[in-house]
């Protein structure tokens, strides 16, 4: 049914959703995120399913955006860039308000969006070897449509560190950051991510979803005005001198002029 993902749901109800572009590093393209936004639906109908688990496939969780679809955005009108970006926005608010547990197993790497989907997670645990970063501004652009469930997760004062900055930071710094729940050695993930899911299947599954909207609910604004803010605010970037700069040096491989 999916070509770019992995769903998959064991007899206990616990279901796992893979991100599977391996040989991409899982970067997310439009065909992805589609099939993110259908496989989220179908989990949240699905009353068999008690928890989820979101994870990749191979060696990094997820890279951020494909490369042929920054080519084509560099090429796209702004109309066509907000639609590309509402994609992505639709998918995080999906996995955000989906009405089970969600256990993020970031078993690699994670960049701009990989760094937005870990945290839609109710928790998240990573390998201890993994490096995260929110790179966008290296390429002239902001990390907008997952600004909103960064900066939830982490705070505002924590999400200043790195928000602006797109250095790269490892496993222990996450884990400061509130990025991740905690990390371990790669042998221990699945261990570590049962421990999160065991207690789950105790529950009731009514009141776990309430007490999750609850939760959300009692938290920052994550509707659709802050939805469509931050579309405009990308779109913004993308017609602007320094996104086609940024991405133009990069595929061409040099540096931007900011570098120079």
């Amino acid at each position: 049914m999916y070509k770019t993902v992995l769903l998959e749901t064991d007899a206990r109800g616990v279901a796992r959703l893979t991100l599977n572009r391996p040989e991409k590093h899982n970067a997310m393209s439009g065909e992805m995120l589609l099939e993110i936004k259908a496989a989220a639906a179908e989990l949240a109908a699905d009353e068999r399913v008690r928890v989820v688990v979101l994870t990749g496939a191979g060696k990094s969780f997820c890279a951020g955006g494909d490369l042929g679809w920054m080519q084509q955005q560099m090429q796209a009108d702004a109309a066509t860039r907000a639609a590309e970006a509402r994609i992505l926005a639709e998918a995080l608010m999906l996995l955000n308000t989906l009405p089970k547990p969600l256990i993020g197993a970031i078993q690699g790497n994670a960049f701009g969006g990989g760094v937005g989907m870990a945290s839609v997670c109710d928790v998240a645990i990573g390998v201890d070897h993994l490096k995260m970063g929110l790179t966008e501004t290296r390429l002239g652009l902001i990390p907008a449509t997952i600004g909103p469930y960064v900066v939830a997760r982490m705070g505002e004062a924590r999400a200043r560190r790195v928000f602006m900055s797109a250095r790269l930071f490892g496993a222990a710094e996450a884990v400061d950051l509130g990025l991740l729940a905690k990390a371990v050695p790669a042998a221990d993930l699945a261990a570590a991510v049962e421990f999160e899911v065991e207690p789950y299947l105790s529950c009731a599954p009514g009141a776990v979803a309430a007490a999750k909207k609850l939760a959300r609910d009692l938290g920052p604004r994550l509707d659709d005005t802050v939805i469509d803010m931050t579309i405009s605010a990308l779109v913004e970037r993308w017609e602007g001198d320094e996104a086609p700069e940024g991405i133009g040096a990069f595929f061409d491989k040099r540096k931007p002029r900011w570098q120079g």
